[in-house]
């Protein structure tokens, strides 16, 4: 028998009808040579700093930095029960070896390596690497099995930005938390991110519109418009000087013929990035919805960061075209399919760009989800206007000189619509359609000779102003992630950006859910700014910590050790570096308390991780969310004493770790005492308190 291991329990049910494997157990399913399972996300994670040493379960800057010499794992908590089952299908006599089926991508390999080393299995492994959830692509990879050590370093690249990541957050964390008294969750990509946004609200705050000012001449049929001016006065003696002259001479018209290429396939980020254009999908919900379609065979592995397909594809791409022009009720009658201007092996590097399946010619559109259908009609269009003709334009370009200054029109009057064609029919179905309403067309140029004097009808002074630059939305944010640091990186380097096309929605949305990040509607457009805090945050930050192009750099190097072109010990090595050095001299701003204003119902600083402890209707707790402290006003320990701790009693516990407790009722004697109640935290789920009495004796 061989042990099949999916990531999500729809996968392996997938995988499981292709090879007729039928009977049905807990956790997984069984017959014909294979046993299938699944994991469920993570089922093995990194340990928690506690696990290296109990003094680490509390928060001290004494304790950083953090290194582990070993690393350890534990299994994520609600996942024992279907670890336990793989693991007891990695033992079992019969099953002779593994197959990992886990998504073909680098956080799919870390999943299934975590459990096999956790489950302490040797077994051989082969790997399933497929781009498409089709039967046909199903059946082709379990046709060509790949060794497992093909993606040993796809492994080691995973890992090694698991455990980085690990090293920044939890040193970095817990460092700048402590020293501005306050919770602040600190990420490898995450911070970057929000300094770019941070950055771009500076710009836009320091921005001071200017004016300037250009003359525009209209002659006979056509206007051409000057060069911008800065000074009003010039501008006011150019349009008087025009008018004196009266003519205007032709020195140049050209008419050019323009061929604009069909646009590239879609990447994951590019895709993300035009959803959240033209339909208003964030790019955790366009990520969502891939996976979706995905599962449901209908488009090809989402989480790509390539635009062209490979060379095997090339045969299939007429059939996959007409499929597609069949899923979308507003695709021309005529589809063409230059199949050669998306295929490019050396681009493609472990999935090819994400496009329908044929499977689409077999759905009922209406039975999708709206969300899920909208983003299968962009890859379809996508598709047909990829493979599509270019678009055949002529443009007009007229130089005119009067007073001694040129001044210039241009018109562009499409000939051959080609692939726009597709594209045009699928914006004219879109509520939003602001794109088109900015590509506003100027009417055809007449011709004209060169050197032929032309009457001026009219001269007018246009004034405009500079404009700020714009807020980011999720589609700008997005390509800022994609190319952060590439100004800085040498022409031979790859490009990476920040994070990459798999994790850069889930980054976006950590940003928001700890409140460093906003949607905030702006003129019709929901934009990403940074909140008060967020500013705050990178306001103190050290450069190393919020360098997008720092991080970007880190980026390349796990795309390297990917590649085996570096070493996973040398990349850590260097982060292990930074945070001793920034641990060792880091000095809090001066007056950073005006940044970081207290919580209005603080009573105190948590013991456990410097946070503040805030006042809630049942407790005083933490706000550290990670950190689980809490004083709840109704612990058994108060009540069998007829007592609800106060906010002055609770103050003095977190400042002294003893306060005195008066009024105390005996359960035993039915008496009223008073004791000192002594904090006695030992960092687990709950706050244990012990009491001591005049003569030192506790209770």
């Amino acid at each position: 028998m061989k042990l099949v291991i999916a990531e999500k329990p729809s996968v392996a049910k997938s995988i499981a009808a292709v090879l007729g494997v039928k009977n049905q157990s807990d956790g997984y399913l069984e017959g014909n040579g294979y046993v299938v399972s699944w994991c469920v996300g993570h089922l093995v994670e990194l340990a928690d700093a506690s696990v290296y040493g109990e003094n680490l379960a509390k928060w001290r800057l004494e304790d950083l930095p953090i290194l582990p010499g070993h690393w350890n794992y534990v299994i994520t908590p609600g996942t024992r029960k279907q670890f336990d089952i793989l693991k007891n299908l990695m033992a079992r006599k019969d099953i002779v070896s593994l197959i990992c089926a886990t998504d073909a991508g680098r956080e799919g390999e870390l999943i299934f390596r975590l459990v096999y080393e956790e489950a302490g299995c040797g077994k051989p492994v082969e790997r399933l690497w497929i781009s498409s959830m089709e039967d046909i692509a199903i059946r082709e990879g379990f046709a060509h099995l790949k060794p497992s050590a093909d993606y040993d370093r796809l492994y080691a690249a995973a890992l090694c930005r698991a455990q980085a990541d690990w090293l920044v957050g939890i040193n970095a964390t817990r460092l700048f938390s402590l020293l501005y008294r306050r919770t602040l969750n600190i990420g490898r990509v995450m911070t970057p991110t929000l300094a770019l946004a941070v950055k771009r609200e500076a710009d836009i705050f320091a921005f001071t519109p200017e004016p300037f000012y250009t003359v525009e001449v209209e002659l006979d049929g056509f206007t051409v418009t000057g060069e911008r001016l800065a000074d009003k006065s010039q501008a006011e003696t150019l349009r008087d000087d025009c008018r004196r002259a009266g003519m205007a001479v032709v020195k140049s018209s050209e008419r050019r013929k323009r061929t604009e290429k069909p646009p590239a396939l879609y990447d994951l980020t590019t895709l993300q990035r035009e959803a959240n254009r033209l339909l208003g999908f964030t790019a955790q919900q366009t990520l969502d919805y891939l996976q979706s379609l995905y599962e449901k065979k209908l488009i090809t592995y989402p989480r790509t960061d390539s635009r062209y397909l490979t060379s095997d594809l090339e045969k299939r791409l007429p059939e996959l075209a007409k499929a597609a022009a069949e899923a979308v009720p507003f695709a021309p009658g005529t589809v063409f399919c230059n199949a050669s201007q998306v295929i490019d092996d050396a681009r493609v590097s472990d999935h090819h760009a994400v496009i329908p399946t044929m499977a689409v010619q077999e759905t009922d559109p209406s039975g999708l989800p709206a969300g899920e259908y909208a983003v299968l009609q962009m890859l379809a269009v996508r598709l047909l206007c990829a493979v599509g003709n270019p678009c055949i334009s002529v443009e007009t370009s007229i130089v005119a000189e009067c007073a001694g200054k040129e001044f210039r029109a241009v018109s562009r009057t499409v000939a051959e619509s080609g692939w726009r064609d597709t594209d045009e029919r699928y914006r004219s179905t879109l509520k939003n359609r602001k794109e088109q309403e900015k590509e506003k067309k100027s009417g055809r140029l007449p011709e004209v000779q060169t050197d032929v004097r032309l009457s001026i009808v009219s001269v007018s002074v246009k004034e405009g102003k500079t404009s700020a630059p714009e807020h980011y939305t999720e589609d700008t944010l997005l390509l800022a992630m994609e190319t952060a640091g590439r100004d800085e990186t040498p022409d031979r380097v790859e490009k990476v950006g920040l994070g990459t096309p798999a994790t850069r929605a889930g980054i976006l949305e950590k940003l928001i859910k700890v409140g460093f990040l906003e949607r905030r509607k702006m003129k019709k457009t929901i934009c990403l700014v940074p909140s008060q805090a967020g500013m705050a945050l990178i306001t103190v930050l050290p450069e190393q910590i919020q360098s997008p192009s720092m991080t970007a750099e880190w980026d390349r190097q796990l795309k390297e050790i990917e590649r085996g072109t570096a070493e996973p010990e040398a990349f850590l090595s260097g982060i292990a570096e930074m945070l001793t050095e920034l641990t060792a001299h880091y000095e809090a701003v001066k007056d950073a308390s005006v940044l970081f204003p207290g919580t209005k119902n603080s009573v105190g600083r948590c013991p456990r991780c410097g946070s503040a402890v805030a006042e809630f209707p049942r407790s005083f707790s933490c706000e550290n969310r990670d950190c689980g402290f809490v004083i709840w006003k109704n612990a058994k320990f108060f009540t069998v004493k007829r007592k609800e701790p106060t906010r002055d009693f609770v103050a003095e516990l977190l400042v002294s770790g003893r306060a005195k407790l008066t009024g105390c009722y005996s359960e035993k004697t039915g008496k009223m005492y008073d004791a000192i109640v002594v904090l006695d935290d030992t960092s687990g789920k709950y706050v244990n308190f012990k009491m001591e009495f005049e003569g030192g004796q506790g209770k």
